[in-house]
Parts: structure tokens; C-alpha cells; sequence
């Protein structure tokens, strides 16, 4: 019977990754292994969403089972069927290694024969001044402050939506960026003209946030033992969790 192959995107649930483990005991294991070493919830997803994908590709055999020869044909696969990017390829390779190395306990693996991704060699494309004016007036609302801190305060995309109200600093014009790329913490500027913006968007999400509360949601994701810390994740809006989106 052919093996029915789910679309991608399906594989990573955006927030929580309950829906990817279910009753896996296997993949319930890397997701401990995953936050003991302190991981972000984007690797978890995505290793875990990777490592069931494998699972499913080889018809529910259990990894033990396999080895690296399996490994390659669901590589192989993704790079010459699903002509996925090099980097995509990349990110699958590094969930299973995972998978084999710290919760299998195979210490080596001697993986010839990939058939690798072509990363495409491009030349970084710089909008100008004109150019940039142009885009932002095509913007408006919650992207266009969005795409402002990114252009203007250099956040990344995840960094800038996951904002919080307490990283901040009207009086200093500056922001905090909290477990950014690496893990690491860094403090970036906020250009005075995104002040005012910034000001409106708290007062809309202040405003929304109290709607959620009515409404019995109001939860937010948290990390590591801060979940069992504070079990309800209800908080209040101006104090610690409060996000600016």
C-alpha cells in the first residue's frame, strides 16, 4: 500500500506540539531531551514535526528499526520528489541526528550517497531609499508597524511579533531583545518615530487582551518550568508577559 505523504506545512503546529507527539512514547522522549537542552518551541516544532515525518514516510517503523540507510531515502526523497530547499533538507538532517545521537544512543552515523539540495548562489537584493518609501506606503495597521521594527530597529521577524511590553525603553529609545538567534540577548534601537505607533498598538492589545480574559482565553506560551510555575498562564496585561502585539 502506497504511503500517503502529508503536506508539509501540516507538520508543524504553530504553538504547542501535543497534536505532533500524541501517544508516541518515542517522540514524547525527544521532547523532553529537546527542553532539558533548553531548545526554542520553533526547534521543537520542527524537529519533532520532522522526526513523525520520517516515522510516517517509512511506513510506522519504529527508528530502532532503521538506520542510516533510511535516513538517506527520506533525504533523498525530500531533495529529488518534494524538491524541497537546501536549507529545509538541512533542517530535517539535523532533527534526525538528533533523534538517533540523544535519545537512540548512536553515537555515529555514516550517511554517503545524499542526494543534496541545490542552494541557490543570488545576490542579496538592497531596496534604496525611493524603493523603501515605496513599500511602506503600501502598508498600514499592525504589518506596517511590523515591518517598520524590522527595517528600522533590525528585528527579526519573530523577534519584533513575539515583543513585549517590559523590553520597551520609551525614556532610552531602545529595545530589548530577549533569547533572540542563539539564544543570546541584545539591545537595539527604537527609532523615535516608531514611539507613537508603539504607544497605539499597546492600547489596541491592552484592549484585546481584556476581551480574551472576558472570553476565558488570555493564556500565552511559556517555557521550561516557568508552564508548572504558573499553571493558569493568565497575565495581567501591564506586568510581566504583557506583549506589544
Amino acid at each position: 500500500m502506497p504511503i500517503k505523504h502529508e503536506p508539509l506545512r501540516d507538520a508543524l503546529p504553530r504553538t504547542d506540539t501535543d497534536r505532533i507527539v500524541g501517544g508516541s512514547q518515542l517522540l514524547g522522549e525527544m521532547r523532553e531531551r529537546i527542553r532539558l537542552k533548553h531548545y526554542s518551541i520553533r526547534t521543537e516544532q520542527v524537529y519533532l514535526g520532522w522526526a513523525k515525518r520520517f516515522i510516517l514516510f517509512h511506513g510506522k517503523r519504529h527508528p530502532r528499526e532503521m538506520g542510516e540507510a533510511e535516513i538517506v531515502a527520506f533525504l533523498n526523497h525530500l531533495a529529488v520528489e518534494r524538491n524541497v530547499s537546501a536549507s529545509t533538507q538541512n533542517q530535517a538532517l539535523n532533527a534526525l541526528v538528533f533523534l538517533y545521537k540523544q535519545i537512540l544512543g548512536r553515537e555515529t552515523l555514516t550517511l554517503g550517497d545524499i542526494a543534496t539540495a541545490k542552494r541557490p548562489e543570488r545576490l542579496p537584493t538592497v531596496f534604496d531609499r525611493d524603493e523603501i518609501a515605496r513599500l511602506f506606503r503600501h502598508l498600514e495597521g499592525t504589518h506596517k508597524l511590523v515591518a517598520a521594527l524590522l527595517y528600522g530597529s533590525g528585528l527579526r521577524l519573530l523577534e519584533a511579533l513575539r515583543l513585549r511590553i517590559q523590553d520597551v525603553e520609551f525614556g532610552r529609545h531602545q529595545i530589548s531583545v530577549r533569547s533572540g538567534k542563539g539564544a543570546k540577548d541584545r539591545v537595539t534601537l527604537l527609532p523615535p518615530d516608531l514611539v507613537e505607533p508603539i504607544r497605539i498598538q499597546m492600547s489596541k492589545a491592552s484592549e484585546l487582551h481584556q476581551k480574551d480574559l472576558a472570553d476565558g482565553l488570555g493564556e500565552v506560551y511559556l517555557p521550561y518550568a516557568l508552564e508548572r510555575k504558573y499553571p493558569t498562564r493568565l497575565w495581567p496585561f501591564s506586568g510581566h508577559g504583557g506583549r506589544a502585539e
